[in-house]
């Protein structure tokens, strides 16, 4: 690929991993809840996440995966449990909002990072996704070198993304506005990450 062509596929692949979706509302949701070093560990979780699917994508076990289905099923409904879960608990804290003084420490920053790192290695279109921007941008009989520097770069636009997110969101004036609005947020969330779990439940995956 060209200069021109890379700084494209670059914006495509950020524009892709900063919308809507489990990770960045996780993300988002934690910073403006406990803050700046939490929204970075849930972000760290998420970014090891990807980094785990781009791996297994680059040596080659997206074509193992594809090739057996089951593993991917087993994934979806892994993943659109836990996204469940995540809903279910979010509207927990709708209807019962948590003491104020527990807002900033409710999660130890291990357990955030897992979290994080749940979200993307249970979502089976993470791999898929990886997949298929190697497909698009590497020519065929691509050498390890070229597969593991397209890796690089795609990584680290992920990190700009992701760890923009936690700290865009811790910032003072948008955490106030959710302290402000907390039961809306939590409201808003268990919604979309419900419909999250359910998309993931009910599409039909082409592998």
């Amino acid at each position: 690929m060209s200069g021109y062509e890379t700084v494209l596929l670059l914006i495509a692949w950020a524009v892709a991993g900063g919308s809507p979706g489990p990770a960045t509302l996780a993300i988002s949701g934690t910073a403006m809840d406990e803050g700046r070093v939490a929204g970075l560990s849930i972000a760290a979780g998420i970014f090891c996440g990807s980094a785990f699917w781009g791996i297994a994508a680059g040596a080659g076990m997206s074509a193992v995966m594809l090739a057996n289905a089951w593993v991917f099923e087993v994934i979806r409904y892994a993943g659109a449990a836990y996204l469940m879960w995540l809903a279910f608990k979010a509207f927990k804290r709708a209807l019962h909002p948590p003491a104020a003084a527990r807002m900033r420490a409710a999660s130890g920053l291990r357990r955030l990072w897992l979290k994080g790192a749940l979200i993307h290695v249970t979502n089976p279109k993470a791999i898929l996704s990886w997949g298929a921007i190697y497909a698009i941008a590497l020519p065929p009989g691509a050498t390890p070198a070229a597969v593991w520097w397209l890796f690089a770069m795609l990584i680290a636009t992920s990190a700009v993304v992701f760890f923009g997110y936690g700290l865009l969101f811790s910032a003072p004036r948008i955490a106030r506005g959710y302290t402000r609005l907390r039961r809306g947020f939590d409201a808003a969330f268990a919604v979309l990450f419900g419909a999250a779990g359910l998309k993931i439940l009910t599409t039909r995956l082409e592998v």
